[in-house]
């Protein structure tokens, strides 16, 4: 091996173990609850600086192609608001513009993303506030405030509603938003009951509305960590406001961090998995419409498999808009725990062609 080489390959052990770290310190293996209090958020307009990211792929830059998906471009998201960070639900307006994030420490944030050549370019616009209760209040208890998936229900990121599903204090809350941002919650969705039993750090990490398909409209939600006993995930479907089990196939033993639906009502799952002698790897997959039901048992094609070869870090969020030829855009955010020295907020965006979507199984 050349020296350079050597080199970097040192680098990429060195830092699958730095990001190792810090995602066992997220996750609670230090200090309980590190993240900044939202009980005196306001909001306000905040300055987010975006560095763009050349290529995916740490070794083979030239490369564009990743299973089925296209890479269009990413960021590194920074911002001198200390309440920056821990982003776990992401949702895109209709043409990838308007954009809504929400945060683990119980925070949103709005505003623009901003393209150059098709790619990813800085964000505009960005206010950040504090998500409320029930009661109109900011979430002021840790275990109350941890937010983990984001839906639309109806509208755009700029006016209309969503859905938002909590973990420790398991629950998904409804809220509406318009020009002055996020209302108050206004009311609980009736889970089941297995969720009430969940682990508080293994709650429901991903939500999503179904666009189209026999279950246009219902809510779909993935457990973090809730398995069967042939191990594969757990999620349910919500049928005239009941909800319905289902299981996803998990080869791998990843976690489920996020969902978004397609417009036919198909469904993209994301995915993460944590080895110490490997870092972190990333997983997308995709449920054909005909294939989610109640009852179902989904072995489900898998899209994209990242490892730390490439531009990765805690991909929590993930959201899909059409783009401009009629490709579906994916976008990813990812969670840095807000560990600032050990971990990174990236965007990421990739495109996935109709073509590639209705043939088969992804080529390696």
């Amino acid at each position: 091996m050349q020296p350079r080489s050597a080199y970097a390959a040192w680098r990429r052990t060195a830092r699958r173990f730095v990001l190792a770290a810090a995602l066992v310190a997220g996750a609670g293996g230090v200090k309980a609850d590190p993240k900044p209090s939202s009980r005196n958020v306001h909001l306000a307009p905040i300055a987010v600086t975006a560095q763009p990211i050349a290529a995916f792929d740490r070794i083979d830059p030239e490369r564009t192609r990743f299973g089925k998906l296209t890479w269009r471009g990413g960021l590194v998201l920074s911002s001198p608001s200390p309440n920056f960070g821990g982003w776990s639900g992401l949702a895109l307006g209709p043409r990838g513009k308007s954009f809504l994030a929400i945060s683990d420490a119980g925070t949103w944030m709005s505003g623009r993303l901003v393209y150059a050549k098709g790619r990813p370019a800085a964000m505009k616009g960005v206010r950040l506030g504090p998500l409320l209760s029930l009661g109109g209040e900011a979430i002021a208890r840790p275990r109350d405030r941890d937010a983990e998936g984001l839906a639309l229900l109806s509208g755009t990121p700029s006016e209309g509603s969503m859905l938002v599903s909590f973990e420790r204090n398991h629950r998904i809350w409804h809220y509406d938003i318009d020009a002055k941002g996020l209302s108050g919650a206004t009311s609980n969705i009736a889970l089941p009951a297995a969720v009430k039993r969940l682990p508080a750090n293994s709650g429901l990490e991903a939500i999503a509305v179904l666009r189209g398909g026999p279950y246009k409209g219902s809510l779909v939600a993935f457990a973090e960590a809730l398995h069967d006993r042939a191990g594969n995930h757990t999620g349910w479907i919500w049928v005239k406001d009941h909800a319905q089990e289902f299981h996803l196939s998990n080869a791998g033993e990843y976690a489920v961090t996020d969902a978004a639906s397609l417009a036919d009502g198909s469904l993209l799952v994301l995915e993460r998995r944590f080895r110490w002698n490997e870092g972190v790897k990333v997983r997308l997959r995709l449920v054909r419409a005909n294939e989610l039901r109640p009852g179902a048992e989904i072995d489900a094609e898998t899209l994209l498999d990242a490892t730390m070869n490439q531009e990765i870090d805690n991909m929590e969020g993930l959201a899909v808009n059409a783009g401009a030829s009629g490709e579906i855009i994916v976008t990813m955010i990812s969670d840095d725990n807000f560990n600032k020295a050990l971990q990174r907020t990236l965007l990421l965006q990739f495109a996935l062609d109709g073509a590639d979507l209705a043939s088969g199984r992804a080529r390696p």
